[in-house]
């Protein structure tokens, strides 16, 4: 039998791109892996400021057929939701082992004192240096869309 220390992985997302990290996350999670994720306020989104903030406020105009009252499609504001909604479409959530993996993500805004001490790891084919374009962190996306930040 793994340790539970064997079978954790701890991921620095500054500078890694939010999708294909999110992808990475999503298969580890899948094979059995306990993930946890720190600085997700620093993972960056490819495109520039207007582009992707109009492109994630476009649902918050939706409105539902049967009651047009009712304010449409719930959209995440904080980072950690921001992320871990990424995640969650990755991963087969409708079958028990997707739940399951899911249930073994932990997202962290900055580096909690539990984890000050451990050795995280950053993939390089998720490296934001790898794109030639704009591209905003996932703090200002959720700044622009509402939120209002850690209080400390």
């Amino acid at each position: 039998m793994v340790s539970k220390s064997e079978n954790a992985l701890y991921i620095d997302a500054e500078g890694q791109i939010l999708g294909r990290l999110a992808s990475i996350v999503a298969k580890k999670l899948l094979h059995g892996y306990r993930v946890y994720v720190v600085n997700v306020e620093k993972a960056v989104l490819s495109g520039t400021y207007q582009r992707v903030v109009e492109g994630y406020k476009l649902l918050f105009r939706v409105k539902t057929h049967t009651n047009p009252e009712r304010s449409g499609i719930r959209r995440p504001r904080s980072p950690i939701n921001i992320f871990k909604k990424a995640v969650r479409g990755m991963l087969p959530i409708d079958k028990p082992h997707g739940r399951e993996a899911y249930k073994r993500l932990r997202v962290y805004i900055g580096i909690p004192k539990s984890l000050q001490n451990v050795q995280f790891i950053k993939f390089p084919e998720a490296s934001c240096t790898r794109l030639s374009g704009d591209f905003i962190t996932v703090e200002e996306l959720a700044r622009a869309m509402g939120w209002r930040g850690v209080h400390r």
